[in-house]
């Protein structure tokens, strides 16, 4: 009987191959990387905004309304960061799994596809906000 690689009925799943199993962590670590300089980046823009408000302190005058806006942007990233932490890790498990079950399912681009429509729509928001405050001031 030839052996066309296919698992015979009721044998335990052979062992993935070491490289794919390092291939999935190098991609997990980098999901990580992305996930914690969101955060980062989320904080100092969130941090921002207060820096401008006790700046406007100091000079003793009414800090311009628009520096809460850093606020829930940062937010947002920070909460994107952690996001991307949560669903990278669900996703290298569930490959992980797949790989030990024989069934090798890739996984699909949802979660590079929606961090980056995310961030478009972040980018576009701030453009907007950057032009508005700029015409009225």
């Amino acid at each position: 009987m030839p052996d066309d690689g296919a698992p015979i009925p009721g044998s335990p799943a052979p062992e993935p191959d070491p490289r794919v199993v390092l291939a999935a962590e190098r991609t997990l670590l980098a999901w990580m990387r992305t996930g914690l300089a969101l955060m980062g980046f989320g904080f100092v823009v969130a941090r921002f905004g207060w820096f401008l408000r006790e700046m406007a302190a100091v000079g003793h005058h009414e800090p311009d309304p628009g520096t809460t806006a850093s606020l829930w942007i940062g937010t947002g990233l920070v909460a994107l960061g952690v996001w991307v932490l949560v669903g990278s890790t669900v996703r290298y498990r569930s490959y992980l799994r797949s790989l030990e079950r024989d069934t090798h399912a890739i996984p699909g681009p949802g979660l590079g596809t929606a961090v980056s429509l995310v961030l478009a729509t972040l980018g576009v928001g701030m453009v907007a906000y950057l032009l508005v405050m700029g015409l009225r001031g």
